[in-house]
């Protein structure tokens, strides 16, 4: 399983690019697990703007990120809370990723996890970030990770210091690359479902 994971922030001190490499090393503990951790300064994109997609086309950032998406069975994506939402770089990525046909966020698999020095570990900008990812068709585990006093919370070596934390980190890395494993997701096992109600009352 390829296991694409990024921090959505570009500042080089980031805690969430801390988090994202405490996760990393997780997910490398695995079976079967093949990480493709990146920077999200990889992928640099403008703002999103109508005119300029259609002056010059999708960026060529968007596009590598979008491969990156593509090519992973599951996504775990570590994102700052900005002014109580989803950063502002965040969201433009995603809105560049929504112009590529087909759509590399759709039925894709992803875990957000978040850090901030505030008091709620980033939970409300990962609330938000669920909202686009949704609308695109983004299966978003439904459980989230977040550290709280982030500036507090890593050693000098950049891993986290709660042993309860870690602990709780490496549990719900591993439910969720279990759910993201399965063949089928419960959504397409009922549109079977009903597809096969709906032909029966038809013959």
């Amino acid at each position: 399983m390829k296991v694409f994971m990024f921090a959505a922030s570009l500042r080089q001190g980031s805690y969430n690019k801390k988090l994202i490499r405490v996760a990393a090393e997780m997910v490398q503990d695995l079976p079967f697990c093949e990480v493709d951790l990146c920077e999200f300064n990889e992928f640099p994109l403008p703002m999103y703007d109508a005119d300029l997609e259609t002056s010059k086309g999708v960026p060529q950032g968007a596009k590598e990120l979008g491969t990156k998406f593509s090519e992973a069975d599951a996504i775990i994506i570590s994102s700052p809370e900005y002014n109580g939402s989803i950063p502002g770089t965040f969201k433009n990525a995603i809105d560049w990723l929504s112009r590529l046909k087909p759509v590399p966020l759709e039925k894709k698999h992803i875990l957000l996890l978040g850090a901030s020095p505030g008091a709620l570990g980033a939970v409300r900008g990962n609330l938000h970030a669920r909202v686009p990812l949704h609308v695109l068709k983004s299966y978003v585990y439904p459980e989230y990770f977040g550290v709280a006093k982030a500036d507090e919370a890593f050693d000098k070596e950049g891993k986290l210091k709660d042993e309860k934390q870690i602990e709780k980190l490496r549990t719900m890395i591993a439910d969720f690359i279990h759910f993201a494993a399965r063949k089928e997701t419960p959504f397409e096992k009922l549109t079977e479902f009903v597809d096969e109600k709906i032909h029966e009352r038809h013959n």
